[in-house]
């Protein structure tokens, strides 16, 4: 069961596919005729999670972990966080759709298990301009257990390079120069990790996929709210079968968990307290 988020551009729709049963995290993403997410063409790191989450659009990883497993503090039962954090896979509920002739507004909730035995809540709201296109998503997570931890978030935008060129590139001011290519320097498999807070403006930071022919020569513009993901993870997979570019705003560094914490670039996050992620899309 999928939840569709539509807008009308042009003469053509931007349709993302909405899933329930994965955060309402995003499957398919139609813009402009054309599904511009990696399908199959993915690697697997054995997490059959990530497998499902991985094809489509976006996933998002945290609210506990980001980035590869570690074993759990203090755990002497060989617990660890699994691939990406705790939230993926975890169903949505009280979902609720409302539309007008200027927007389509998807929201809904969902509890999340964490894997050091505490609780989370995410509050997520969707919302489609029908006029220009334009997509944005607002997530509020809230510490809903009784102990303390550092929150981290990371949003995977996962793009299908079968679908670009040699004219395709990545252009924002955290780049090296303003633009890369996008199948920056040699190799099957690439990553790297860039500040993003210190050449942003009025709070948000902006990147730029494109032109991609297939879109009418058109580039998607994925912003994102710097004071609490003040970093832009890229990473990409050229090798046998995988055809796959990833966006990634991230709320840490690319450092080791117990390196974070104990630099302090990661906090502990009481019970109670909540901490809100923005981003938004528009092709254009």
């Amino acid at each position: 069961m999928t939840f569709a988020l539509t807008a009308s551009t042009e003469d053509k729709a931007l349709h993302l596919e909405l899933t329930p049963q994965s955060a309402l995290d995003v499957g398919a993403a139609v813009f402009h005729g054309v599904d511009i997410t990696p399908g199959t063409a993915i690697p697997s790191d054995g997490d059959p999670r990530i497998d499902k989450a991985l094809p489509g659009f976006l996933f998002t990883c945290g609210p506990d972990h980001i980035r590869h497993p570690v074993q759990v503090e203090g755990a002497t039962d060989g617990r660890r966080y699994p691939l990406h954090g705790s939230l993926s896979s975890h169903p949505a509920r009280d979902i609720q759709i409302e539309a007008d002739e200027g927007e389509v507004v998807c929201e809904g909730h969902v509890d999340v298990a964490l894997a050091h035995g505490g609780t989370a809540a995410l509050s997520r709201r969707w919302r489609a301009d029908r006029l220009t296109g334009h997509i944005t998503l607002d997530d509020l997570v809230t510490n809903t257990g009784e102990m303390s931890w550092p929150p981290f978030a990371m949003y995977h935008i996962n793009f299908g390079t079968g679908l670009f060129d040699a004219d395709t590139r990545l252009t924002g001011a955290m780049l090296p120069g303003g633009s890369v290519p996008w199948r920056f320097e040699d190799g099957d498999m690439r990553i790297f990790c860039v500040p993003a807070a210190e050449t942003a403006a009025h709070g948000w930071a902006e990147i730029s996929v494109g032109p991609i022919a297939a879109l009418g020569g058109r580039s998607v513009h994925i912003r994102f709210r710097i004071d609490t993901l003040p970093w832009l993870q890229v990473w990409r997979n050229q090798s046998a079968g995988c055809a796959v570019l990833g966006i990634e705003p991230v709320s840490h560094r690319l450092a080791a968990r117990e390196a974070l914490i104990a630099s302090g670039e990661a906090p502990d996050f009481a019970p109670g307290e909540s901490v809100g992620y923005a981003l938004s899309f528009e092709v254009r």
